[in-house]
């Protein structure tokens, strides 16, 4: 008498196919972290006050951060990872803070979602302005 497994119904090639992409996703998704233990930004540079223009920001994806500067002297880091799927945000424009992807938008102020499919803000983290730089963290 033979046993064999149960058949779930999945042609081979749909399941290695599935997998592969499954696999594919799961190494996009683990590239790196801009952060280091505790959700903090790592190994940032200073930042000069003046690359941060008011009412807009910059995007450092190399830092996985965004830095506004919503009104004259506020300054504000918000992850740049979109918490819809996991893509970098790309620019600050018009009071937002826009992802490629798939359309999210979060406010420049908050990092809460001004526009879906994202449903959760951004997360924040600290600005400390000594002189013409800002650190964060």
């Amino acid at each position: 008498m033979s046993i064999r497994p149960p058949t779930t119904g999945m042609p081979r090639r749909t399941f290695l196919a599935t997998a592969c992409a499954a696999g594919c996703l799961a190494a996009a998704g683990c590239t790196g972290s801009a952060t280091a233990g505790g959700g903090r930004p790592a190994d940032l540079p200073r930042i000069p006050v003046t690359e941060v223009p008011v009412g807009g920001g910059i995007v450092l994806p190399e830092h996985g951060l965004v830095l506004t500067q919503p009104e004259p002297g506020v300054f504000r880091a918000f992850s740049a990872v979109c918490t819809h799927q996991g893509c970098t945000v790309s620019e600050v424009r018009d009071g937002t803070i826009n992802c490629p992807c798939h359309g999210s938008r979060y406010s420049s102020t908050d990092g809460s979602v001004v526009r879906r499919p994202a449903q959760q803000p951004l997360p924040t983290y600290p600005v400390t302005r000594t002189g013409e730089f800002l650190t964060i963290g």
